[in-house]
């Protein structure tokens, strides 16, 4: 059963507008059934919250838990208090594993971003429990917003209604000129553009330069090419009428990230990569896939096109 309410049409090269929240009671993404009104105030106009349910396997043939499945709708539908006007909701609630009914309902509803909790581990600890925000980021196109239980489930009503208004009002942007952070570039040029009112307004562009490795150029010219780069990926998107500032660092990309994300309040690191959990991972290490596994900051990822 669907629970929906009337929409006004949109336009559908808007992005961010159809969001699917996907929560497993335990990671405190749940808890946004409440904040629908904060929500949309993101230009969201089309929110679904999924459950998914295990079948129930006592005895010699599995079969749906309907029991389960009407405790899980009930207790989001009971949640669910205030929808503003032109704003859709519909909480799905399904028997299978998340991985096979997270994309079966972002194609549903042609959903533009999915919002999934991931526990802070390492890479090793993900192959060997596996995880269902990995696995969507290898093999769907689809952006995710990816959030930590821990802090979710912690924040205080006033906080998270707060945290709901202002999900993707700033972005930190990590740029190295590489194949990936171009597609990144060129994923918020596209989302800037056509962004919906009160959405996107900041962006802070990054570049570190890694103090390891011998380059041909000193890390004074290096700052410098970098330097004028940001400067003109800044112009750019001004023209498209953001509020944008650059920063240079010499360090470690991860924890000079992080910090950057603190120092300047940002609302989520936004990355790409084309590594993302595959065997050539392991020896390299994908700074995406660092931040998506460790950082406390929302991660927002563009997964590379297929």
């Amino acid at each position: 059963m669907t629970l929906g309410f009337v929409i006004k049409k949109y336009s559908s090269y808007l992005m961010f507008q159809r969001c699917l929240i996907c929560t497993n009671f335990a990671d405190g993404l749940y808890r946004l059934v409440e904040f629908v009104p904060s929500l949309a105030a993101n230009g969201i106009q089309t929110i679904i919250f999924l459950h998914s349910v295990p079948l129930w396997e006592e005895g010699e043939i599995p079969r749906i838990d309907e029991e389960r499945i009407t405790r899980a709708r009930d207790r989001l539908q009971t949640g669910l208090k205030t929808i503003p006007e032109g704003v859709e909701v519909h909480i799905e609630v399904l028997s299978g594993r998340p991985l096979d009914t997270i994309p079966k309902v972002a194609k549903r509803y042609n959903a533009d971003v999915i919002l999934t909790g991931m526990e802070s581990r390492n890479f090793l600890q993900e192959k060997l429990f596996g995880s269902t925000t990995a696995g969507l980021a290898r093999n769907y196109t689809t952006p995710l917003l990816i959030l930590r239980p821990q802090l979710v489930s912690t924040y205080t009503c006033e906080e998270l209604e707060l945290r709901c208004q202002h999900l993707f009002r700033y972005f930190l942007i990590p740029y190295n000129g590489g194949k990936a952070s171009e597609y990144l570039l060129q994923k918020v040029k596209a989302y800037a553009q056509n962004r919906p009112d009160h959405s996107l307004s900041e962006c802070l562009l990054m570049w570190v330069i890694e103090e390891v490795g011998r380059k041909p150029v000193s890390k004074q010219q290096q700052v410098q090419v970098a330097q004028e780069k940001l400067k003109q990926i800044k112009a750019d998107l001004e023209a498209l009428g953001l509020q944008v500032k650059t920063e240079v660092r010499v360090g470690n990309p991860y924890l000079e990230v992080l910090d950057a994300a603190t120092v300047f309040d940002i609302r989520a690191i936004a990355v790409s990569s084309e590594t993302i959990g595959s065997i050539i991972e392991l020896p390299i290490r994908s700074f995406a896939g660092e931040l998506m596994r460790r950082s406390w900051h929302p991660v927002l990822f563009f997964p590379p096109p297929s």
